[in-house]
């Protein structure tokens, strides 16, 4: 059996809130005061953006998928799995500010209902809950949290071994080889500009230092190979110069670190004559 939402998606995140009342809806929110799991509630099979971090730019909102079960004795209102920051129940803020799709299929076994869920978050960088904006340090691990809410009421925020990474998006601008067409045998020089998301400040700054790997696919071939690898200059600057040997799309990959994320161009194509 297959569950929608009882309200449009953009109105979930306050709904599950809502229905738990005012000063509950400011402990699901800021999480001032947890407690221990109840063991008639449990989550489970949570995967965040299928495995992969979750890369956020400057501005622009995402849809981020989500999976979980959940796993209940009690009859549930409502239920959601949320990312958070901090140490829940002190001091602590969340990622998502609603959900854009809700579905969940139901079975029973054993005396338990079981939900198995699908969902897309919707995250804003410029626009967290709360009101606060995503800063650089949130390039990092966050957390998650399984929050059910009773038919009678009553609530229950299990605490979850379950983490996301967030980076910083990439950009590698004005990706250009030439000259075009060139002469088997020319050198063709290839440039660029590597910049990735400062949500300090909110746009994208140069950045220097990092190794960036040059690609080429020959004509006909559907896979980029590996060329060689450049080092940004301290202003972010590619560039680079190979021979001209067949015709084929040149493009740079910045496979990303621990805080910000990888980047492919579009690549160029250059007819050698």
């Amino acid at each position: 059996m297959t569950l929608r939402h009882r309200l449009p998606a953009a109105r979930r995140a306050v709904t599950v809130l809502a229905a738990a009342g005012t000063a509950l809806a400011s402990t699901l929110i800021t999480a001032p005061g947890a407690h221990a799991a109840d063991s008639d509630i449990t989550f489970s099979d949570v995967v965040i953006n299928k495995g992969k971090p979750i890369v956020l730019g400057t501005g622009a909102r995402i849809e981020v998928p989500l999976t979980y079960t959940v796993k209940t004795k009690v009859r549930l209102d409502d239920w959601r799995v949320s990312v958070y920051r901090g140490t829940y129940g002190q001091n602590s803020y969340h990622l998502a500010m609603g959900t854009i799709q809700w579905d969940c299929s139901r079975s029973s076994a054993g005396g338990y209902t079981f939900y198995d869920c699908d969902e897309s978050l919707e995250v804003d960088p410029d626009q967290l809950p709360g009101g606060r904006k995503l800063v650089n340090s949130d390039a990092t691990v966050w957390k998650t949290v399984g929050l059910g809410i009773k038919v009678d009421g009553g609530y229950d925020d299990d605490l979850l071994s379950y983490t996301t990474r967030l980076k910083r998006a990439s950009v590698i601008e004005s990706p250009d080889a030439s000259p075009e067409p060139v002469t088997k045998g020319s050198p063709i020089t290839i440039k660029g500009t590597l910049k990735r998301a400062n949500w300090n400040t909110h746009r994208y700054d140069l950045y220097g230092g990092q190794k960036v790997v040059l690609q080429f696919k020959a004509a006909g071939s559907a896979a980029y190979s590996y060329v060689k690898t450049v080092t940004t200059s301290s202003t972010g600057a590619l560039r680079t110069t190979v021979t001209a040997a067949k015709d084929g799309t040149w493009r740079w990959y910045y496979g990303g670190n621990s805080v910000t994320g990888a980047k492919a161009t579009t690549g160029d194509y250059v007819d050698v004559r």
